[in-house]
C-alpha cells in the first residue's frame, strides 16, 4: 500500500513539473565540437527522463542475468524445502491420529527433503514414530540426542520424564523433572514433580524456593501461590519446633500471615507463642482462625493456653469461643468439655445435646456417654449412648486419598501430593444412620381396631372322617348380639378329637411386624380346623 502511494506521488509530481515547464517555453544551446545544437526546454526535459529510465532499465537487466543462477537454484531449494514441510506436516497429523507406518514414512521423507539441523521437529517425528511402533528404546535414544541441542533440550528432557514414568522410575523421572524446572520453572510438569520429590525428602526451603520461581513466572495465581506458601511453612516450622524454636516461630507466624483461616498454621504458631509466654498474642492468632472455622485443636489450645488456669477458667475461655461463633456444633462441644472438666454436669450434658441437635456424630454420643457416666453411672444408657455412636456419621478428620489422620500433614503418604489433606469428614463407614427421631420420646404404640361382627356367617361343617363336606347356612341371632371368646392355645388344646372344626369368618387382624402363617403351609401342618360362632 505505502509503495503505490510512492508511486502516485512520483508521477503526480513528474506531472507538475512538465506541467510547469510548458507554461514557460523557453530553449536549450548545447555547443559541442564546433557543433551548436538547440531544442527546447520541454524536448530536453523528456530526453533527460527517458536517458535516466533506459539507464535503470539496463541495470535491472543487467543484475537480473548476473543473479539469474543464484535465483533459479532459490527457487528449487524452496519447492524442495515446501514439499518437505508438508510431508512433515502429514507426518505430525500421522503421529498423533496414532498411524505409525504413515509416521514413518513421512519421516524419511522429510528427512531427504529437510535437513534435520534446520528443522527440530524431524527428530520429533522420529521419536513419536518409534513410539508408536513400540521402539521404546529407540524413542529414548532420540530423546537423549535431543540434550546437545539448546532448542531441543526441553523436549528431550520432557520426553525422557514420560519414559521414566513408563518404566515407573521414579528418581530418574524426577532427574529429569528437575532439570527441566532448573532451566524453565514455567513448565507445569517439571515443577511439579519437582516439588513432590522435594516435599517428599522434607526440603522445604527448596520447595519454597520453587513456588517462589512459580509465582514470579505467573504460573499459578497469586492466592494458589500463598497457600502453597502457607502449607510449606507450616511443615518446616513442625519439622524445627524441636530442633530451632526460633525459627519455627518465624515460619509458622508467616504462614498465619499469608492465611489467617489455615487451622494448623495457626495452632502451630500459637503453640510457639504460648511457650515464650504471649499468651495475648497466640489467643488472638487462635480467634481469627476460630472466626473463620471452628476447629477442635484450636479450642483444645485456646482453653489450654495457660497450663495453671483452673477448670472454671478454662470453661469460660471456652463460653468465650461460643460467644465467638454461635450456634455451632465445634462450639457448644468446646464447651461440653470443658464443662465435664469443671464437673458442671448440668451444663455439659445441655451442650452437649445442642450439638448432637446442630450435628449429629460420633464424638458428640462419646461425649455424652463420658458425661452420663461421671454422673450417674447408668450402665445401660451408656452403653444405649455408646450403640448410638457406633452408628453415627463419623467426626470430622484429615482426610486424603482414602486416609483418616488424626493429625494433619503437608503431604499425602498415598501419593505425595502437597495440601491433600482435606478436614472433612470420612465417608468410609458403610451401615444405616441414626434416624432423625430415634431420640425423640417413646411414641404411644398404635392401636388395631377388632374387625365388626359379620350379619351372617357362612359355616362349612368338614367331616373328621374324611367323607364329604355338606355345606350348612346357620342364619345368625337377630335378638342380639353372641359373645365370642378370643381361641386361644388352651382352648384349642381342649377341644375333643372328635369335635368339628371350624373355620373364622374374617381373618383376625395381624400386627404390621407379623408376616403371619402361609395357608399352604397351615393347612400341611394341622389336619383340623375350628369353626368360630
Amino acid at each position: 500500500m505505502i509503495r503505490i502511494l510512492l508511486f502516485l506521488v512520483v508521477v503526480f509530481a513528474l506531472g507538475l513539473g512538465f506541467a510547469w515547464l510548458a507554461d514557460r517555453p523557453g530553449e536549450m544551446v548545447v555547443t559541442f565540437s564546433g557543433y551548436q545544437y538547440q531544442v527546447s526546454l520541454m524536448v530536453a526535459a523528456v530526453a533527460v527522463v527517458a536517458v535516466v529510465a533506459a539507464v535503470m532499465i539496463a541495470w535491472w537487466l543487467l543484475k537480473a542475468l548476473w543473479n539469474s543462477p543464484y535465483t533459479i537454484s532459490r527457487y528449487f531449494r524452496v519447492r524442495r524445502r515446501d514439499r518437505g514441510y508438508q510431508a512433515l506436516s502429514t507426518g505430525m497429523i500421522a503421529a498423533g491420529a496414532g498411524d505409525g507406518a504413515l509416521a514413518r514414512k513421512k519421516t524419511k521423507e522429510a528427512a531427504k527433503l529437510i535437513r534435520s539441523d534446520q528443522e527440530p521437529l524431524i527428530q520429533l517425528l522420529e521419536a513419536q514414530a518409534s513410539l508408536l511402533e513400540g521402539d521404546h528404546e529407540g524413542a529414548r535414544e532420540k530423546f537423549e540426542t535431543m540434550l546437545d541441542d539448546p532448542e531441543m533440550r526441553l523436549l528431550g528432557l520432557r520426553g525422557l520424564y514420560l519414559e521414566a514414568e513408563r518404566l515407573g522410575d521414579r528418581n530418574a523421572a524426577r532427574h529429569y523433572a528437575g532439570r527441566a524446572a532448573a532451566m524453565a520453572p514455567q513448565l507445569a510438569w517439571a515443577a511439579e514433580s519437582t516439588l513432590e520429590d522435594l516435599t517428599g525428602r522434607g526440603d522445604w526451603d527448596g520447595a519454597l524456593k520453587l513456588v517462589e520461581a512459580q509465582k514470579s513466572t505467573r504460573q499459578i495465581e497469586r492466592d494458589a501461590a500463598n497457600r502453597r506458601r502457607a502449607v510449606l511453612l507450616t511443615a518446616k516450622a513442625q519439622a524445627l519446633i524441636d530442633s530451632d524454636p526460633n525459627a519455627a516461630k518465624t515460619a509458622a507466624l508467616e504462614a498465619n500471615r499469608l492465611r489467617p483461616d489455615f487451622a494448623p498454621a495457626a495452632g502451630i504458631a500459637a503453640k510457639l507463642l504460648f511457650r515464650q509466654n504471649d499468651v495475648r498474642k497466640g489467643a488472638k492468632i487462635l480467634e481469627t482462625a476460630w472466626k473463620a472455622e471452628p476447629h477442635p485443636e484450636i479450642a483444645a489450645l485456646y482453653t489450654h493456653a495457660r497450663p495453671g488456669d483452673a477448670v472454671l477458667d478454662r470453661l469460660n475461655r471456652a463460653k468465650k469461643l461460643q460467644e465467638m461463633k454461635k450456634n455451632h456444633a465445634e462450639s457448644s462441644l468446646a464447651v461440653a468439655r470443658a464443662a465435664l472438666d469443671a464437673q458442671d454436669f448440668s451444663t455439659a450434658r445441655k451442650e452437649a445435646e445442642a450439638a448432637i441437635r446442630m450435628d449429629r456424630r460420633e464424638g458428640a454420643y462419646l461425649l455424652l456417654a463420658d458425661i452420663e457416666e461421671a454422673e450417674t453411672g447408668d450402665q445401660g444408657k451408656v452403653r444405649q449412648l455408646l450403640s448410638k455412636a457406633v452408628r453415627a456419621p463419623r467426626d470430622p478428620a484429615w482426610v486424603a486419598d482414602g486416609v483418616v489422620s488424626e493429625r494433619w500433614a503437608p503431604v499425602s503418604p498415598i501419593t505425595g501430593k502437597l495440601d491433600a489433606f482435606e478436614w472433612r469428614a470420612p465417608m468410609e463407614r458403610l451401615g444405616q444412620l441414626i434416624d432423625s427421631d430415634e431420640d425423640a420420646p417413646d411414641a404411644a404404640v398404635p392401636t388395631i381396631a377388632a374387625p365388626t361382627k359379620p350379619e351372617t356367617e357362612n359355616v362349612i361343617e368338614l367331616n373328621p372322617a374324611g367323607s364329604a363336606e355338606r355345606p350348612t347356612a346357620v342364619a345368625a341371632s337377630e335378638t342380639g348380639e353372641d359373645d365370642v371368646a378370643p381361641v386361644t392355645a388352651t382352648a384349642s388344646a381342649a377341644v375333643p378329637p372328635d369335635g368339628d372344626a371350624v373355620e373364622p369368618a374374617e381373618e383376625m387382624a395381624r400386627l404390621p411386624d407379623d408376616p403371619g402363617v402361609d395357608p399352604d403351609d397351615e393347612e400341611q401342618k394341622s389336619p383340623r380346623k375350628f369353626r368360630l360362632f
